[in-house]
Parts: structure tokens; C-alpha cells; sequence
């Protein structure tokens, strides 16, 4: 009998402060049925995703002390980073793994965000698949503003949370809750400090300005390292793989005269997201997963 899986992926707004990230950590790997995969910070996003996976009632009760840990933590008040954000605990994804569908995944969605509005007093916005309003279904329309712009957003109709309070939690600020399928984080780096080409190509790739389907890229300012990133999100890499994607980004950096140093993925990613790149880039013939070693043992 196969045993019910799920994915859950929260980022927090903290991605600097060591003791600060083993606190939020620790607040999942203490709940009996859930195992942490992978976490992750970034300095300059000032950020840090956490990946664990579990039944789902114990998924969701990870979630919960990582976001109450968080809010108790993490001041958005003083909060400084590249990447957009709405709250302490930005949002909390849940992802069907095994024996578990997108539809448990939205309840569980829902039922989460109603605990923590009530719980925690911090506002809820519900996207992707647990969505209930067609004009707030994406985390861009949800972080319109960020989390400074939405201290007064949120009192107007069009952004009413879907759970808890009609205004920001002093310090917490608001989260966003869903159900999707499988992303991947991938960032792109270029040999340049100007901002502006990163921005340009994330224009030219994005799907929101007529670029690949299932894209979305931003540029972004490493500061430590004095280059310039285009920040993506692919939200099916089996529509649109990442190997079209670089090549893109490749092609369009050398108009500005500037090269890729390097990519990097976030988190965790699909076995099969990488062996189409494997396959694409070493022109394999008649490729089967069934030929990685990994994929063959227990």
C-alpha cells in the first residue's frame, strides 16, 4: 500500500542570520512524519527555502511551527533583500509526491492558512491551485507591492486577504498559502554588474511579456559578488525545459556583450528535469531514465 506523500516547500524572509534559519529548521525536523530534504539561503535575496516532505497532516503541522517560528523571529520591519516578499514566512507551497492529489493538497492549503490567520493573527492569501479569485492566483499579483506597499493594498477590496485580519501583522506581515505542481528555482548569473541587462533579458523570457510558457524571471543585483542574476522560476519544466531557457538567456546575454558565469538550482529538483539537459546538451541517443544507476535501485 502505497503511503500518502506530500511536498512542501516554505520560504522565509531570513537568509543571513545562521541561528535565526536553524530555529525555523528545527521547527520542522522536531514533528514525528516529516523529513527535511534540503534547505537553502541566500545573502542577498535574504532568503531561505526549506524543503521537507511528509503524510499530509504532518506536513501541515511542520508548516505551522516553521511559520509560527518565523513570526516570532523574524521583524519585516527591518527586513532588506533582493527577492520580492510579503511576510516573514512568504509562502507555503504543498506539492502532491505519492498516493496524493492536487485536490487534498488545495484542502490542506486552506486549512493551514485558516489555522494561521486564526493562530497566529497573520493575513493569508491563498494561489496557484488553492486560489479562490482568478485576479490573485499568482504570487506576482499576491506580492504587487511587496510587503511594504502592502500595509495599505491590503485594506482595499481588490486585495482583501482570503483568511485572518484586513491588515498587516506588525512584524510578520502577511503569507501566501498554496498547492502546485513541482517548480524549479533557477538563477542564472552574468559576467556583468549592470542590472539593467539582467532585467532586459528576464523582459525577454518571462511568459508575462510574451517570452516561454510556464517562466517567470526577474533580474536581481548580487551585491556580495557585484553581478548581476536573472532570477527564474519554472513552474513546468516539462512544458518548457531549462536547457531552452539558458540557451535564451546565453544568446541574449551576448547582444550586451556579457557571458553566463555560472546557474545554480534552489532546493530540491526532478531527476528528469536534469536528464533532459543531459540529454539535449550530449545529443544522446534513444535515452532512457531507466539507464541512471540511481533510478534503478531502491
Amino acid at each position: 500500500m502505497t503511503k500518502k506523500l506530500v511536498e512542501c516547500v516554505p520560504n522565509f524572509s531570513e537568509g543571513r542570520r545562521k541561528d535565526v534559519i536553524e530555529a525555523i529548521v528545527d521547527a520542522a525536523r522536531k514533528v514525528s512524519g516529516v523529513k527535511v530534504l534540503n534547505y537553502s539561503s541566500d545573502a542577498d535575496h535574504n532568503r531561505t527555502v526549506l524543503t521537507f516532505v511528509g503524510n499530509p497532516e504532518s506536513a501541515k503541522e511542520a508548516a505551522f511551527s516553521c511559520c509560527a517560528k518565523a513570526a516570532e523571529l523574524i521583524d519585516m520591519e527591518k527586513h532588506h533583500g533582493e527577492h520580492p516578499r510579503i511576510g516573514a514566512t512568504d509562502v507555503i507551497p504543498f506539492i502532491p509526491v505519492a498516493d496524493v492529489t492536487m485536490e487534498e493538497c488545495v484542502d490542506l492549503a486552506h486549512s493551514l492558512g485558516k489555522e494561521i490567520a486564526d493562530k497566529l493573527n497573520i493575513p493569508v492569501y491563498f494561489y496557484e491551485e488553492a486560489s479562490k479569485r482568478s485576479d490573485l492566483r499568482s504570487l506576482p499579483q499576491i506580492r504587487k507591492g511587496q510587503y511594504e506597499g502592502l500595509k495599505e493594498l491590503i485594506k482595499t477590496p481588490e486585495r482583501t486577504p482570503d483568511a485572518g485580519p484586513h491588515t498587516m501583522h506588525p512584524t510578520a506581515g502577511a503569507t501566501a498559502v498554496g498547492a502546485r505542481p513541482f517548480l524549479i528555482a533557477f538563477n542564472i548569473n552574468l559576467s556583468t554588474g549592470d542590472l539593467s541587462i539582467a532585467k532586459k533579458i528576464a523582459q525577454t523570457i518571462r511568459e508575462a511579456k510574451g517570452g516561454y510558457k510556464y517562466c517567470r524571471a526577474m533580474g536581481v543585483m548580487l551585491e556580495e559578488r557585484g553581478i548581476a542574476q536573472v532570477s527564474i522560476n519554472m513552474t513546468n519544466f516539462e512544458g518548457t525545459p531549462l536547457h531552452r531557457v539558458f540557451e535564451t538567456v546565453k544568446s541574449e546575454a551576448t547582444r550586451y556583450g556579457v557571458n553566463i558565469v555560472g546557474s545554480e538550482i534552489i532546493g530540491l529538483t526532478p531527476m528528469q528535469a536534469l536528464l533532459d539537459v543531459a540529454e539535449f546538451y550530449l545529443r544522446l541517443e534513444d535515452f532512457s531514465r531507466k539507464q541512471v544507476l540511481e533510478a534503478n535501485l531502491d
